[in-house]
Formats: structure tokens, sequence, C-alpha cells
């Protein structure tokens, strides 16, 4: 079954802070597993996502750079918070904030993703940054975004994760569901 990428619309869905969008792949970013959330907000159907990459549902306004640097740490065994434009299937978009698991048994890696709703702030926050990166790697390729984002965490004296962090991180009840959530998946 082929899937065809969606053209991007101007024109965002909103996510219940009480909602999480739960997906599993494995080491190569195919998707295994999707709850309910995830089908209801990105609009796809469960056997429709089943076996594709990960990316059927990565806007355009994302820069590659991003991925680059959250593959790098979940493949490395290491958590990492994004935040993320997504595209949904009516080519309406949505921000999460994604956290994932790593889940090692026998010789199978695989990765569940949890990804929930994020202040306009958080958004307001990241926007220009990723405007930027996605034009210097339009211009200069994904290495030079690379640099370039590295300059600019230099310049705040913090890592990627600390910067995301600083943007992301769950505060009181949130912080409360957050963790009760992704436990129930362990």
């Amino acid at each position: 079954m082929h899937t065809s990428r969606p053209l991007p619309i101007d024109r965002e869905i909103k996510i219940s802070s009480k909602e999480f969008l739960v997906s599993k792949t494995d080491e190569k970013g195919n998707i295994l597993y999707v709850n309910d959330t995830f089908c209801d907000v990105t609009g796809y159907e469960e056997i429709e996502v089943l076996g594709k990459a990960h990316n059927i549902v990565r806007h355009p306004d994302m820069p590659a750079v991003i991925f680059l640097l959250m593959w790098r740490q979940i493949q490395s065994g290491n958590n990492i918070r994004t935040l993320v434009k997504n595209l949904a299937r009516s080519g309406e978009y949505y921000w999460v904030s994604t956290d994932f698991e790593i889940h090692k048994e026998n010789d199978t890696t695989t990765y569940i993703a949890f990804r929930r709703a994020v202040h306009k702030k958080a958004v307001r926050d990241i926007e220009p940054l990723y405007e930027h990166l996605l034009k210097v790697e339009k211009a200069h390729g994904l290495k030079a975004s690379l640099v370039y984002l590295q300059g600019f965490l230099n310049e705040k004296h913090m890592t990627f994760e600390e910067y995301m962090d600083d943007i992301l991180k769950p505060k009181g009840l949130m912080a409360i569901l957050f963790n009760k959530m992704k436990s129930s998946f362990s």
C-alpha cells in the first residue's frame, strides 16, 4: 500500500495536554506500533503506517539536523527530548514534544516515542532557530546546519539536550502524568 505525502496547509491541529501520541519503531525508523491518539491526530489508520518509515509525518518546515541529532542520541542508547513540527495526512500541522525510550531485547532494539502537546511559548522560542537552520541546510547542506547549531548552543553555553530541556521540561502535574504514561509502556 503506497501512502503519498500530503501538501502542507497552514492550519494547526490542537492537541489536548492530556493526550499522548505513542509510536514504536525498529532501528531503521520503521513503524511497528501506533496508539489510537497517534491515528486520531495524524489522520492515518494504523494499517497505513505499520512498516512505513516514521518520516511519513515529517513536516517540511523541520530542519534535517534535528533528526540527525535525535537518531544519533537514541541509537547511542540515550534518550533525547525534541520539539517537532509534524505533518498530518490532511496537510495540517501539529507541534509536539517527543521523548524516547530505548528497549533492547536479545539482538533487537526498538524505540518508543512519546509525544505530547507543547506550550505556544516553546513553539515561539524554537521557530526562529528552526527557520534559520532550514535556510542554512537549503543553502549549504546538513553539515553547515550542524555547525551553525553548535555555534548557537555554544553561545548559550548549553548542549542541545539542555536547551530542549529548558524549553520543554514538563512541570507540575504534567510531569507526573507524563512519567506515569511512560512507565505504563515499560
